[in-house]
């Protein structure tokens, strides 16, 4: 059972969301099971909409483990925002500047450009945590405005294609562009790399030194320093890393969808992650479930407003009672915790 609980948790408190959602759905004058087929038809069952659920899983998915990977050190990785404007940003360069090369080299380029302008945006937190003592939740929040409103300046001005009726940049190169990978739809290669990813990661925090550094500073760096591990030379690692899972998320909506650098590249999928990760309970696993979940909200909102005239507002509501179901979850298990460890020491 202890090791269900990290998938059970999150499906209860997505089942509760679902209960409490078809309440409001009630309210609101429309037929709950009319809204919830619609939805989850649009986004999981039909072809397009399935392409379209699994595109936007895609940056739920990287930015996710980048909060997870965070978590799993003790940090809180708020930054997955503006982590994906600087990734979007990096790969958009390679994409426009760096010409003459073959996909087969220009793509990983452009990846790796991604992931390293995010983890630089990651990196900066984590040293003014480790080096100076500040709080990341701060930094890693306000680098979020920051870099929202530098990718703004620049397609609105050095980067803003000739002509254009709206800040956005010129299209990056054929040759930088992300594969699809399902015919006559959106969903592209980036889904695969981020599957990929979550693979490596699980290895990484499971099955190796590093991973078992990154757990032992999550839950007491003070026992970690005296195992010998540089506790602020993890931090920084594991910030720069989460940095560059959330930027490779901008990477591939530039090279896999978009094509070009737009002002609002993310439509808050940065914020999404925080909840991802946290309804994961730390399992690389959940953290796939609750972004599918998620991805497949974001796809099968609009048809269910024109399908059973449901407000997208309550898919929002829907995310929100998920968080606070698993919260709850939490608290209650933590309070069975401290029960039984005062029964024990009776």
């Amino acid at each position: 059972m202890k090791f269900l609980l990290p998938i059970l948790s999150p499906l209860i408190a997505i089942a509760s969301a679902l209960f409490v959602g078809a309440i409001l759905i009630l309210m609101a004058g429309a037929n709950p099971l009319t809204a919830y087929t619609a939805l989850f038809q649009e986004s999981l069952s039909s072809y397009f909409g399935f392409g379209n659920t699994l595109t936007k899983m895609t940056p739920l998915l990287f930015t996710s483990l980048g909060v997870l990977v965070a978590l799993r050190a003790g940090q809180f990785n708020i930054g997955g925002e503006g982590q994906i404007y600087l990734g979007a940003l990096g790969s958009t360069l390679i994409g426009l500047y760096v010409t003459g090369l073959p996909a087969f080299i220009h793509i990983p380029l452009a990846l790796f450009a991604g992931f390293l302008f995010g983890a630089v945006w990651g990196w900066i937190p984590g040293y003014l945590k480790a080096i100076r003592g500040v709080n990341e939740v701060i930094t890693t929040l306000l680098l979020n405005y920051i870099a929202v409103n530098l990718v703004s300046y620049l397609v609105q001005n050095p980067l803003m294609a000739p002509g254009a009726p709206s800040p956005y940049s010129p299209l990056i190169a054929n040759t930088a562009r992300l594969a699809i990978i399902l015919p006559q739809s959106l969903a592209h290669a980036g889904i695969l790399l981020s599957l990929l990813t979550a693979g490596i990661l699980w290895v990484l925090l499971e099955r190796s030194p590093l991973g078992y550094q990154i757990t032992a500073i999550g839950q007491n760096p003070i026992a970690a320093r005296y195992a010998h591990i540089s506790v602020e030379r993890t931090i920084m690692l594991v910030m720069a890393l989460a940095g560059g899972l959330a930027g490779l998320a901008g990477s591939c909506e530039v090279m896999g969808l978009k094509f070009r650098l737009f002002e609002q590249i993310s439509p808050g999928y940065g914020f999404d992650a925080i909840a991802i990760a946290f309804l994961s309970r730390g399992s690389i696993f959940g953290v796939i479930l609750t972004s599918l979940f998620f991805a497949a909200l974001r796809s099968g909102a609009n048809v269910m407003q024109r399908s059973a005239g449901v407000p997208v507002t309550v898919v929002y509501a829907i995310q929100g009672l998920t968080v606070l179901f698993i919260a709850i979850s939490l608290a209650v298990e933590r309070q069975i915790k401290i029960q039984n460890s005062k029964l024990k020491n009776l």
